[in-house]
């Protein structure tokens, strides 16, 4: 397939573009950038609208990871405005845009996430939960309702609801590590909330399946073993022979975070399963944490690493 790639700079949009050459497709970049510095780019700004009118044409499949950082900044009315309409108008945009294509694509990927949610407490939810009423459901339903113009179309539209991505490169994991390898990580409260996360690898794997899958609608982008925060924080003390006895001061997140931000991110309980996924026969390289954070981490069994 030619697939448009918009959000290609970003954590997984980097990692992806090379994915989807090795799975045999030829990806197209969404950018921004001025059209003089050449290659085959398709040339876009969601803040004025604008867009080729033919874009889109013999393009075959669009995916959108495009959108102002959840985590950028500490959360201010204006922060959070420009996180939501950054998502919403550039799902509007590319969705109008398949609309009108005359040889426009017929998948339409829109990235979103668990957020969509909010707190589930212990339940654990799949696809047909209802949505949160905190802000970031509120993200998640308009990006959802501005992608799903394109169904109008005959495009079959997936929202990629994506949990917590593990990579050493950026995302949650990557802020974490450092106060791990010292001994200073610890739980978050009472670690009692849920985090349904993912490998960068099964997310990229993810994204590149529900690209030739017979799925529309939600679909949930974690592994089947979601954790609580106490958990988490003892496996990847394990996994990294660091003691995680003293929780992490809340003021210290405060201070770095916010308390909304802080809240939304590493309070917020959102136990979530994959059914979407799993019903379409998606096979996850990494399904316990355990194994995700040695493969990510580069770490061998502590067995193995005894009879050494």
């Amino acid at each position: 397939m030619r697939v448009a790639v918009a959000g290609a700079s970003g954590l997984i949009g980097s990692a992806l573009i090379p994915e989807l050459v090795a799975a045999g497709h030829q990806p197209v970049s969404m950018t921004r950038r001025p059209r003089s510095e050449g290659g085959e780019v398709i040339h876009w700004d969601p803040a004025t609208g604008e867009i080729d009118p033919n874009a889109f044409e013999n393009i075959d499949a669009v995916i959108n990871l495009a959108g102002r950082g959840i985590a950028d900044a500490r959360w201010s009315d204006e922060q959070k405005r420009d996180i939501l309409q950054s998502r919403v108008r550039g799902n509007r945009l590319i969705a109008e845009s398949i609309a009108r294509s005359n040889r426009g694509p017929k998948v339409f990927i829109a990235g979103s996430a668990i957020g969509f949610y909010g707190d589930t407490s212990n339940s654990a939810v799949t696809e047909s939960a209802p949505s949160g009423d905190d802000f970031l459901s509120e993200v998640c339903r308009s990006l959802e309702d501005a992608a799903s113009v394109a169904s109008d179309a005959g495009c079959r539209v997936v929202a990629a609801r994506t949990g917590i991505v593990l990579s050493r490169s950026g995302g949650a994991l990557a802020q974490l590590l450092p106060f791990f390898r010292v001994g200073l990580g610890g739980r978050i409260g009472a670690g009692r909330q849920y985090w349904s996360w993912i490998s960068l690898d099964d997310e990229l794997k993810s994204l590149t399946h529900l690209l030739d899958a017979d799925v529309s609608g939600p679909v949930n982008l974690v592994s089947p073993c979601a954790v609580t925060n106490s958990e988490f924080t003892r496996i990847l003390g394990h996994v990294l022979r660091r003691p995680t006895l003293l929780p992490t001061p809340k003021i210290a997140l405060w201070a770095r975070l916010g308390r909304e931000l802080t809240s939304a991110l590493l309070y917020t309980s959102t136990r979530v399963e994959p059914a979407a996924l799993l019903s379409t026969g998606f096979e996850f390289t990494h399904s316990d944490l355990e194994s995700a954070l040695r493969a990510i981490l580069d770490r061998p069994p502590a067995q193995t690493e005894s009879r050494k």
